[in-house]
This record gives structure tokens, C-alpha cells and sequence, in this order.
């Protein structure tokens, strides 16, 4: 029936990409690397900001190293280049020699993202089209190579744009680059957001306490929540005999629930990390469940990648501002490339080109209005339906499980495998649903305003921090005896 799910039960997960990385939620990293890298970076002697800078590069050269010895060479060229050229477009002042320039760096970081994600993808499509049969092209993906290009050339435009100067000093592009903390699964840091801070930051110890408290439950979404929902997802999408009505929505929320505590959990370990070091990332999650329609999901989930191809694809092509056939046409491409964005494979094609069938509809049409209160059922049937083109391999088989769900193909309404998820997990399952509501910042706002200047503020505190020690003493149980627990976003 699947692997058991006790209430508090270890991981044993192979098979995804990236084994090798480390990763946040490992011993290794929790124990060895982050205090190592905190203990130099933060030594009583060598204070200068050259030295820090130079720390972190060198720290986060070996995090990306560790699993990639092979590919930071890549990376470490790919920076070189980027850098050569935005220093030439930040010398020039006519812009049709800017744009020249800019043409350049690129067209070698798309190529360098073609040849490493697409190359394959292109082959096996157009192989059988141009009669060479089945092409198989077995190219390994640098771990993160989605995160540092966009990155990467995210500087070369807000040099390009002139909206944040160009660094004379390649290593500082190496440090934004390559910072540890967001290297490989973002959120994707823009250039302008942390140029001041390359040079200039100051580390404090608020910043350092709020870092630490973030980087916490951060951990704990991503342990505690996320791999043991992800476990019940697993199995239900792994079963091969059928499945009920009830126990497909289950495994597709489970999905959902997992996707989220993952990736958001990964998203406020580096907001945390990054605050440790005294950098100010921005948001990357905003409760995106409880989103009202469909457009404002994509304003709560990756806030970051969705915020990057609208300024840097969306609005450069003209946004809404050239006519509705433009408007629908750039639309269209910005989902094109969001979807294959997260992979070269129909599956995401298609993940994408459905998104943007909805929020051209939901434009076209006004429909959350006229639902009212039913638009977030309406955006939550939206959304786990995504989820399954995510997360089942192949278009036939997303669609066989999209069949389940309304009943197509079923074996019944509900069957005993239900039941047997549904008991073993609910603990889990509940918390995580509770997780996915602002309740904790409700409480906290609500808490912080009534307690300021009282003795409550102190309890306040006290708990708050108690909870801190609990959830990573609970956290680092499961990290030292989990095998592996990858990030699912390492695959992009």
C-alpha cells in the first residue's frame, strides 16, 4: 500500500537531481559549513569589507564546487564574460553601440542555458521531424544554471539600463553571482537590489537575530512539513493500479502542499542567510494560496522569477501598451518562456501555455469578480490542476491523472488507500494547510501591537525564541537521519 507514515518519521529520498549538492538541510551544512563560514567571516581581526567579500566568495565557490567541481569552472567563466562586456556597455554612451554590446553577453549566457537545458529537448523533438529517428543527447544540468544566468544577465541589463553602475572589480560580480545563500535555488536577486550592499552593508546583530530566526523556520517548513507531505505525494502519484477520486485530490494537494513548503522554505533559508551576512533580499513568497484569482498567485508564488520576466521581457516588448494583439502576444511569450523556464520537457510547455490561457481569460472575461468569495475556490482548482502537469511525467500520463480527479478513469469515489494516507498523515496534512494561512503574522502584528511597552512583549519573545530552538532541534533529528532531502526547485 506504500511506505508507512508514522506522525514523526525519517526520509530516505534518491533519485532526484543534485545528490551530491550540499544543501541546507543537511548535517554537513547545518554543522560544519555555516559555522565554519560564520566563524571566519565574523573572526575578531580581519574586519574589512574586502576580507568579508572575499570570505563569502571563496566559501561559496566550495558550496557550489561540492556537488558541481566540473561546472563552477562554467559558472566562473560565465561571470568573467558578463562582466568584460558590462563594463564596455557601461562605457558607452550612444545608445546603438549600448545595444550592440548588449547583444553579445546575451546571446552567450541563452546559448550557455540552451546548450546544458534545451540542447537535449531540441533533439528529441526535431530529430523525428528531420527523419534522424530518436537523437538522445545526454548533457549533464549544472545544478541552479536557471538562478545564476538570470542572475548574471539581470546585471548586464541594470547596467545597460543604467540603473546600477558596473563593477570594476570582477570578484564582487563573482560574490553576487555565486552568494551561497541564494546560489542555486533563488529567489533571483537583482543587481540593483544588493549593488549598495556589495561594497557598503553593515552587519548587525538585529539583522543577524532576524536571519537566524527566518533561516530556522525556514528549515522547518522544509523538513517538518515538506518531506513528509511530499512522502504521501510520492506514493499516491508512485501507485500503479489505479487510483479513487479521493485519493488522486489528495495526492495532488499533497503536491501542492509540499511544492510550497519546499521551495518557500528554501526561499527564507537564503533571505535569512543572506540577513546573517547583512544583505536584504526581497520577498520571494506571499501566501499564494489564498490568492483570489489566478493573477494574483503569480504575484504571491516566486515573486522573483515573476517579477523578473516582467520587467525584463514583458515590458521591454511593450507590455499592454501596443494594442490587444501585442498585448496577448507578449502575454503569450512570457509564459512560453516561464514554462520552459522550469524544464525542457512538453509537460512544462504545456504548464505554461496553460497559465496563460487563464489569465487571458480572466482578463478578457472579469470572471473573479462576478464569482465573488468562489474565486478562491475557483483559483485554488486552477492551481492544483497546474500542480499535476508539474508534477507527473509525461503529457499522457498528467492527463490520466487530471481524468482521476473528475472521475474519468477512477477505480471509485474513494478506496481503503485514502483512508490509509489520510490517517497516517493528518497531523502532517493539517499543520501544513494551517502553515499556508497568514495566522502566525496575524498573531505576531496583533500580539507585537497589544504587547509594546508591556511585560507581555517579554513573553513574546521568550516564546517565540523557545519555539525557534524546538523546531530546529526537531529539524536537525530528521536532517542527521534523513539519507538526502533535495529541494525540488535544484532541478532548475
Amino acid at each position: 500500500m506504500g511506505e508507512s507514515l508514522p506522525a514523526l518519521f525519517f526520509l530516505k529520498t534518491s533519485g532526484m537531481r543534485g545528490e551530491e549538492s550540499l544543501v541546507f538541510s543537511s548535517p554537513v551544512f547545518l554543522l560544519i559549513f555555516l559555522p565554519l563560514v560564520l566563524c571566519v567571516y565574523y573572526n575578531p581581526f580581519f574586519k574589512g569589507r574586502s576580507f568579508r567579500n572575499y570570505t563569502l566568495l571563496f566559501f561559496s565557490l566550495g558550496f557550489f564546487a561540492w556537488g558541481e567541481p566540473i561546472f563552477v569552472f562554467v559558472m566562473l567563466f560565465s561571470i568573467v564574460i558578463n562582466w568584460f562586456f558590462a563594463l564596455q556597455i557601461d562605457r558607452q554612451e550612444s545608445l546603438a553601440k549600448r545595444r550592440w554590446l548588449l547583444f553579445f553577453p546575451i546571446a552567450f549566457d541563452v546559448g550557455l542555458i540552451f546548450v546544458f537545458k534545451y540542447l537535449g529537448f531540441a533533439a528529441r523533438t526535431l530529430g523525428p521531424l528531420l527523419g534522424r529517428g530518436h537523437i538522445q543527447l545526454d548533457i549533464a544540468l549544472p545544478i541552479g544554471i536557471s538562478f545564476f544566468t538570470f542572475q548574471i544577465m539581470s546585471y548586464v541589463f541594470d547596467v545597460y539600463r543604467r540603473t546600477a553602475p558596473a563593477q570594476k572589480n570582477v570578484l564582487n560580480v563573482g560574490l553576487y553571482i555565486s552568494l551561497f545563500p541564494q546560489l542555486i535555488a533563488g529567489p533571483i536577486v537583482r543587481y540593483e537590489t544588493v549593488a549598495h550592499e556589495i561594497g557598503h552593508r553593515r552587519e548587525t546583530a538585529q539583522d543577524f537575530t532576524a536571519g537566524v530566526t527566518r533561516f530556522v523556520f525556514g528549515l522547518g517548513k522544509k523538513v517538518l512539513l515538506a518531506n513528509y507531505v511530499g512522502l504521501i505525494a510520492d506514493n499516491i502519484f508512485g501507485l500503479t493500479t489505479g487510483l479513487s477520486v479521493a485519493t488522486a485530490w489528495l495526492g495532488a494537494i499533497a503536491y501542492a502542499l509540499q511544492i510550497y513548503f519546499d521551495f518557500s522554505g528554501y526561499s527564507d533559508m537564503a533571505i535569512g542567510l543572506g540577513r546573517m551576512f547583512g544583505f536584504h533580499f526581497l520577498e520571494n513568497f506571499n501566501y499564494p494560496y489564498i490568492a483570489n484569482s489566478v493573477t494574483d498567485f503569480w504575484r504571491r508564488w516566486h515573486i522573483s522569477l515573476s517579477s523578473w520576466f516582467r520587467d525584463y521581457v514583458y515590458i521591454p516588448m511593450g507590455g499592454n501598451r501596443k494594442g490587444k494583439a501585442r498585448w496577448v502576444l507578449n502575454l503569450l511569450t512570457v509564459w512560453l518562456l516561464t514554462g520552459l523556464w522550469h524544464g525542457a520537457s512538453w509537460n512544462f510547455v504545456v504548464w505554461g501555455l496553460y497559465y496563460f490561457a487563464f489569465l487571458l481569460f480572466e482578463r478578457l472575461t472579469n470572471i473573479t469578480r462576478r464569482l465573488g468569495p468562489l474565486s478562491h475556490v475557483y483559483t485554488l482548482l486552477v492551481v492544483l490542476g497546474g500542480w499535476v502537469l508539474f508534477r507527473v511525467d509525461g503529457l499522457n500520463n498528467a492527463i490520466h491523472y487530471l481524468g482521476y480527479l473528475v472521475g474519468r478513469g477512477a477505480t471509485s469515489l474513494v478506496d481503503r488507500n485514502f483512508f490509509y494516507y489520510l490517517n497516517n498523515g493528518r497531523w502532517v496534512l493539517i499543520a501544513s494547510l494551517l502553515g499556508c494561512l497568514p495566522l502566525a503574522r496575524w498573531v505576531g502584528q496583533r500580539w507585537a501591537s497589544e504587547a509594546a511597552g508591556k511585560p507581555l512583549a517579554k513573553a513574546r519573545y521568550l516564546g517565540r525564541s523557545l519555539a525557534m530552538v524546538l523546531v530546529f532541534a526537531l529539524a536537525l533529528m530528521v536532517c542527521i537521519n534523513a539519507t538526502y532531502n533535495p529541494f525540488i526547485y535544484f532541478n532548475f
